[in-house]
């Protein structure tokens, strides 16, 4: 080497040492901007394949109702699929909660074809399930490669992790903002964690670009009529916001008895799905209405529109957790949202409120109260239904929150900070533990 090249990489050394020692933040931020634009690119393809084919399904089962006949079958065979192959991912989001707080084994990617075949079974023969958890667990199996791909620490696996979820989330709902502080709100009640805060806004935004770049739809919803503030609006939207925090608690606790009723009851699991496919067929069929099957999209946009009678959250909530507790495969949050925007939509018949704003509190304050996520869910309403009716959805959320208690649909979500001091001695216990 001549004494030109190494004066030349001498001046190079001590420039670029004098850039990163100004700039120290600057090797992290290069570093998580490259592994977010990865899992961008793998979660947001995934959630677009993933949204078309649920569009797919649904449409397909709209037009040949006969298929809710076999939902009995399909639930067997993903009851078959998860006992002999699958045990190990079958935790399927709490696991991903699980390695955020203690890292363990590197989640295997089979989680993600095996949820993502589960959810499609579960909504092509029409059982009542939504789409988030299914993204959560295709973006985290998909994304967790990458550790031993880039050779990942613990505490980089743990943000790699919360950027994922943050990822999947936005990407599926077409809500970034809120996906990013979902991922860094869900595992840890109480805190955040500060030192993800990049990668996870980074990967929910890339993640939905992309999504949205495949031309993945996602639903649009509009409030007719917000009321200016004042003092008896926001009053009664405190008292909607307590009737969606009981909400979301009772959805909570029925979830968590009836997965525990089909498992003290039903000693071999593929049989589970078998006795809830049952018991959803024949209630479909008798009613003579799939309005509580499948996403319910067409019913939520509809509580928006006009004003809708007191059973629907319910039928659809009973639909709801019958599925989900049986062992079907899908999430919890799309039902939800029909829950809460069906039972904001009929609230208007006590609470003088345009049912459309109460529709669009509950569609996310019943979500914060089962989740324990009133951040999120504050940025989601704002980003869905726009900045108008913030401070409603932010009422309707907090206190959503706190009424909903020590209930979560998240059995293996950790208690950071205690919602008030008589619940100090639950720091740092999952709700599995209560």
């Amino acid at each position: 080497m001549s004494q030109h090249q190494r004066n030349l990489n001498r001046t190079i050394k001590f420039y670029t040492g004098f850039f990163f020692r100004k700039y120290p933040a600057l090797p992290y931020i290069l570093k998580w901007l490259f592994i977010s634009l990865i899992i961008g690119i793998l979660v947001g393809s995934a959630s677009a394949g993933f949204l078309k084919s649920l569009q797919w399904a649904t449409d397909f089962r709209e037009n040949h109702l006969w298929l809710i006949a076999f939902l009995p079958v399909g639930g067997f065979l993903t009851g078959l699929l998860y006992h002999y192959f699958g045990k190990d991912v079958e935790a399927g989001n709490n696991l991903l909660l699980e390695n955020i707080q203690e890292p363990k084994e590197i989640i295997p990617f089979k989680m993600a074809p095996f949820v993502y075949l589960g959810t499609m079974v579960t909504h092509f023969f029409g059982g009542s399930a939504g789409r988030e958890g299914t993204a959560l667990q295709m973006a985290g199996a998909i994304s967790d490669q990458l550790t031993k791909i880039l050779k990942l620490d613990k505490n980089d696996r743990k943000i790699l992790l919360v950027s994922a979820i943050a990822a999947g989330f936005g990407s599926v709902f077409g809500t970034p903002l809120a996906g990013a502080v979902f991922g860094l709100e869900v595992f840890l009640i109480g805190r955040i964690r500060y030192n993800a805060i990049f990668p996870a806004f980074t990967s929910a935004v890339l993640a939905d670009l992309v999504t949205n770049l495949w031309k993945a739809k996602h639903t649009h919803y509009h409030i007719d009529l917000i009321p200016k503030l004042e003092f008896l609006p926001v009053l009664y939207s405190v008292l909607a916001g307590i009737i969606f925090g009981i909400c979301a608690a009772a959805f909570s606790r029925m979830i968590h008895f009836m997965g525990a009723a089909f498992k003290s009851n039903i000693k071999y699991p593929p049989l589970r799905p078998v006795v809830g496919g049952i018991l959803v067929a024949v209630a479909v069929f008798a009613m003579g209405t799939t309005r509580y099957i499948g996403l319910g999209i067409p019913t939520i946009v509809e509580s928006f529109e006009k004003q809708l009678p007191l059973y629907d959250f319910a039928f659809k909530m009973i639909f709801t957790v019958v599925t989900l507790s049986a062992g079907f495969k899908g999430g919890e949050v799309t039902p939800l949202f029909f829950i809460g925007a069906t039972l904001g939509s009929a609230l208007s018949l006590f609470i003088p409120l345009p049912f459309g704003l109460l529709a669009g509190m509950g569609f996310v304050a019943v979500f914060a109260g089962a989740t324990n996520t009133p951040l999120a869910c504050m940025l989601m309403g704002i980003e869905l239904f726009g900045a108008e009716c913030g401070i409603y959805v932010a009422i309707a959320c907090i206190v959503s929150y706190l009424f909903s208690g020590n209930n979560s649909i998240y059995t293996k979500q950790k208690i950071g900070e205690a919602k008030n001091r008589r619940f100090e001695h639950l720091h740092d216990k999952n709700f599995s533990d209560l």
